[in-house]
């Protein structure tokens, strides 16, 4: 059903005429005469009888009137939930318990009036299409990988850089080390399952192999962290890396050590991208709060890819209030 022609008939219907419907809705009156036809057409009935005085409604005129009002308001209202402002600010992160979702935490406790829905797309090609055709607002990726061009309708700014660790279980050759260094790590067998082939982090692990030697293996199917922990924790032979922020909880008596990685600290770099011409005003609050959030990039004593993205500030943009209201 035409919208618009059903605004058209409820126009008329409160002004009572057709020369006086045309004039609130700022068209002609011949106009107004083809959208009521066409509605009547498509009801298969007459909404209006001719009067002295202009228009009156018939007996389905008055009946069709309310529901027409109704559709009106439903209309409104689809059209307000995803209205720039109206609906919540979309964000992808990698991992629930990463960096990234720690960035979102802290963005969500500084702005509580701020609706998020955060989402979670772990392949590059998506997410990014996903900013690009509006479907979220954001995404937080290490940017750009080779092979993964960004295109220019996509902005991105470097937010965090993510130091390593090592996490080891108790019988680890290296589980009493209070810090460990990249060199002593040659040899070792790092466990990683769940590495995308061609994706950006796959990339990022990809480049710390041929840089240190490091023998990182991505055999066997991913069950997630707690699989992974149960993994470590029996396995005397198995390492992996994890990011300092991420929070993980494990058993008591798995006795699992965190070990700082020096010399260098590889980290890893997370940056936002969104779209050039997104209109959510939340989003340019994000970018404010991570501005404000900010800290250095590559600081001494620290390694990261050539590719990725070199570190800028994340200026606040001038629009920073709504209208209203990882990797490693």
């Amino acid at each position: 059903m035409d919208l618009e022609a059903v605004r058209t008939f409820v126009a008329v219907a409160d002004a009572g005429q057709f020369q006086k419907a045309a004039a609130d809705l700022s068209i002609t009156q011949q106009a107004v005469s083809k959208r009521v036809a066409a509605l009547e057409r498509a009801l298969g009935m007459r909404l209006f009888a001719r009067a002295p005085r202009g228009a009156e409604l018939t007996i389905d005129g008055q009946a069709f009137l309310p529901h027409a009002r109704e559709l009106l308001r439903v209309a409104e209202r689809a059209v307000a939930s995803v209205r720039p402002g109206r609906r919540p600010l979309r964000v992808d992160v990698m991992a629930s318990r990463g960096a990234q979702a720690g960035l979102m935490r802290g963005f969500h406790r500084a702005h509580p009036e701020i609706d998020l829905d955060v989402v979670m797309l772990l392949e590059f090609g998506t997410a990014v299409g996903a900013v690009r055709s509006g479907a979220i607002d954001a995404t937080f990726r290490a940017v750009a990988a080779p092979g993964l061009p960004l295109p220019e309708d996509v902005a991105s700014v470097r937010v965090l850089d993510e130091p390593l660790q090592l996490l080891t279980g108790p019988a680890h050759a290296l589980a009493g080390a209070r810090s460990v260094t990249v060199e002593r790590l040659v040899g070792h067998r790092i466990w990683m399952p769940g590495i995308v082939p061609g994706s950006e982090w796959g990339a990022y692990y990809d480049d710390l192999v041929d840089e240190f030697g490091l023998t990182i293996e991505a055999t066997g199917p991913n069950f997630g962290s707690d699989a992974l922990l149960d993994t470590l924790a029996e396995t005397p032979a198995l390492a992996t890396f994890m990011g300092e922020p991420t929070r993980l909880i494990w058993p008591a008596g798995h006795g699992l050590r965190r070990i700082p990685v020096t010399d260098p600290t590889p980290v890893y770099p997370h940056a936002l991208l969104w779209h050039r011409d997104n209109p959510h005003p939340a989003l340019a609050v994000l970018r404010a709060h991570l501005a404000a959030a900010a800290t250095a990039h590559d600081a001494a004593g620290t390694w990261r890819p050539d590719w990725v993205i070199p570190p800028s500030p994340v200026s606040p943009p001038t629009n920073s209030r709504p209208d209203a209201p990882g990797g490693g």
